[in-house]
């Protein structure tokens, strides 16, 4: 009698209306897995036509090109003798559902509507989709005629069944209803499902991974059971990261990691498990038996096929695994890089641009690039064709084939310092000494001629002629002065992107990189339409109190010593004038805070979800040993009049790699008004009258302040 079940589940890097590619890479995952013996295949959420379509969903366009693309998979003989599990937006009685499509041997078995729904932070599922209401209910769905004429069904069930093979039973549940507080999973655990399967997809954000693996092994730890995993992975064409991480779990135990961070279009994972361990698992949890006697059934689906062998007595199954973090710094090392790959190999671009200052954040850009080189090498020493192919087109060479990060970084990355009579020569040689020993193709510039050439024109009209403030000049005149530079230095960027190549007699343009951090951009201190403004932004998810401890992972993991120079040297932007040679501005002068109470306010801000006054008692229970009332609510008031006269900033950033979640990115996932009262009375007042009353009863502990 068999028992033994072979399972798969993968990670596909998808990309939003991609259908032929995306079609492909589900056909090559379904071959993988039936190779190796499986008999059911799950991928990823709207793996059909990626997941990051936004607005397209409500395009008629996509769900006919996703029925197209299902017709293909029906069809194909690839798809024989395994039950395939595939995720694709479906219209049912005009209204529009995230399902999942199950099928086998050119019949569909089921559709599966999602049931709750994604809609926080950079997810907005419930503008496009409506979540499935009607728990443990099915109708009948009417098949398109394209898929009628394939089938030979007319109609098949839709909404919230199980299947019934054989010898087992399985049950769906799609992404975020894994992290409901009710998730689907439970109810079908306890009506005798014994193995449920996982479509997301989820996004990395930096220290996550646990999150999702703890709710995994803890599903399977509570109720028995199998669970499958799938996750997109890649850049499909937007901010975020899918970072893979399909597993499979039993008991509360992993038995097959897939990567978090990798480079292969298709990843696939498989085990080998033993039905009978679930029924024995579950046989002694005696209060999980009590609630599943009481359970309300589910509408089964009947399957005639089987998920386990007749004679499986001697086929080996897999043994659980201990999962493998990677810490912080090498999450940062190698998912922007990823990210950054998919961006450069579909935009087609020859490679990159990077202003290159000698500074913290520029160095930590450069060094995304050069572990990005380091991956294409390993994956194209791994026998990666797909990598090889695209690296011989951005480079143009067909006989190509990248060895020596170096030398690949001289080939896709050109940095840049564009420097002025302001900046030090400190700066200069660290930048040159970083780009040589990453094997960038390095210009050094001036810039003076065009702030003069631009400064003159204003004088020739105006009549007038701005001073820095060391030269006697007024706050308007020192700003206006630093900002042209930074603006020039936009204008040169997007030049040197597009025609450096050109002068070089190479083909094509360079993607401009940002490197403005999480931190800068959320006080708003950078120049608008600098060169912080560029065409994507690989750091600009991730705060400086990250970014410092990466670049010092660097200098060992890379070996690029010239790192700890500029790890020790103190920020700045080199705008005003030098004083005898020396830097006279740093960051954290100019912000007038750190760039650690700058983390702290932003978590408080988007995370906590604190305006002035609830952030002023917060922080007052946090800081007490080190700060005053009084000193809380200046730095707090100097937080929010900085951030609020600054927010049209966030309105206009580049496009960032997305890794923080106190992060201000504007276009979907911190929506707020950008024109503020920047004196903000009421709060301000609340917060002072606050203050008087702490220091009327001084000197009262402040320990008990509520």
């Amino acid at each position: 009698m068999g028992r033994k079940v072979t399972v798969a589940t993968c990670a596909l890097n998808q990309w939003a209306l991609d259908f032929e590619g995306n079609l492909q890479r589900i056909l090559k995952s379904i071959e993988i897995a039936k190779n190796r013996g499986a008999r059911y295949r799950l991928g990823p959420e709207l793996e059909i036509c990626g997941y990051g379509c936004w607005d397209h969903y409500y395009e008629s366009d996509t769900l006919l090109h996703s029925f197209q693309v299902l017709a293909a998979l029906l069809e194909s003989p690839v798809t024989q003798d395994i039950i395939c599990d595939v995720g694709m937006p479906v219209m049912h009685r005009n209204v529009r559902y995230n399902c999942r499509v199950i099928f086998l041997n050119r019949k569909i078995l089921l559709i599966r509507p999602k049931m709750a729904l994604a809609n926080e932070g950079n997810y907005r599922e419930l503008r496009w989709f409506t979540p499935w209401s009607r728990s443990r209910h099915t109708e009948e769905y009417f098949l398109p005629r394209m898929i009628q004429d394939l089938t030979k069904q007319e109609t098949v069930p839709f909404g919230d069944a199980v299947l019934v093979t054989w010898d087992t039973c399985i049950g769906s549940e799609i992404c975020e209803e894994l992290w409901t507080p009710h998730s689907p999973h439970i109810d079908m655990g306890l009506d005798g499902v014994e193995i449920i399967t996982n479509a997301s997809g989820s996004h990395h954000v930096l220290r996550k991974a646990n999150t999702r693996v703890d709710l995994v092994t803890m599903v399977t730890s509570k109720n028995g059971g199998i669970y499958l995993l799938a996750n997109q992975k890649g850049c499909d064409g937007d901010r975020l990261y899918y970072d893979g991480c399909a597993m499979i779990a039993m008991n509360g135990s992993i038995f097959a990691q897939g990567s978090q961070f990798s480079l292969d279009d298709v990843e696939v994972l498989t085990a080998t498990l033993d039905l009978e361990d679930v029924r024995s698992y579950r046989a002694e949890i005696s209060s999980r038996n009590l609630a599943a006697s009481r359970a309300s059934p589910y509408p089964r689906v009947k399957v005639d096929f089987a998920l386990s062998c007749h004679e499986d007595l001697l086929a080996p199954i897999s043994e659980p695994i201990e999962w493998k973090y990677h810490s912080p710094e090498e999450e940062i090392s190698l998912g922007p890089a990823c990210w950054l790959w998919d961006f450069l190999r579909r935009s087609q671009q020859a490679g990159f641009l990077l202003p290159l200052s000698g500074g913290v954040d520029s160095a930590a850009t450069a060094c995304l690039i050069y572990s990005m080189c380091c991956q294409v090498c390993e994956a194209v020493r791994s026998g990666n064709e797909e990598v090889l192919a695209d690296v011989r087109t951005i480079v143009n060479q067909i006989s190509y084939t990248p060895q020596d990060p170096r030398d690949l970084c001289g080939r896709i990355l050109t940095t840049c310092y564009m420097a002025s009579k302001n900046s030090s020569q400190e700066t200069c040689t660290r930048a040159r000494e970083l780009a040589q020993q990453i094997g960038s193709h390095h210009i050094s510039l001036n810039i003076d001629p065009a702030v003069k050439a631009v400064m003159g024109i204003f004088s020739l009209v105006t009549g007038k002629s701005p001073l820095f403030a060391a030269h006697g000049g007024s706050s308007r005149e020192n700003l206006a002065l630093q900002n042209v530079q930074a603006r020039i230095r936009m204008v040169l960027a997007y030049l040197f992107a597009q025609l450096s190549l050109w002068s070089r007699g190479v083909h094509g343009g360079l993607l401009v990189l940002g490197s403005a951090n999480v931190d800068e951009s959320l006080l708003g201190y950078l120049t608008k339409y600098d060169c912080s403004s560029a065409d994507i932004n690989p750091i600009g998810g991730i705060s400086k109190t990250d970014l410092r401890v990466f670049v010092q992972f660097c200098i060992q993991r890379f070996q690029l010593p010239a790192l700890q120079s500029i790890l020790s040297a103190p920020a700045t932007a080199e705008l005003e004038p030098l004083a005898d040679g020396q830097v006279s501005q740093t960051d954290e002068e100019d912000m007038g805070m750190t760039y650690a109470e700058l983390s702290v306010y932003g978590k408080l801000r988007k995370v906590a979800k604190m305006g002035p006054y609830s952030m002023f008692c917060k922080l007052l229970g946090m800081w007490r040993h080190i700060c005053t009332p009084r000193q809380v609510a200046d730095k707090v008031k100097r937080f929010f009049s900085k951030y609020s006269m600054n927010r049209h900033k966030m309105t206009t950033l580049t496009p960032a790699y997305h890794a923080e979640n106190y992060s201000p990115e504007d276009n979907r996932f911190d929506l707020r008004p950008f024109l503020y009262n920047t004196s903000w009375p009421w709060q301000f007042r609340c917060i002072e009258n606050q203050v008087l009353q702490l220091e009327r009863a001084e000197p009262q502990s402040l320990d008990g302040v509520d």
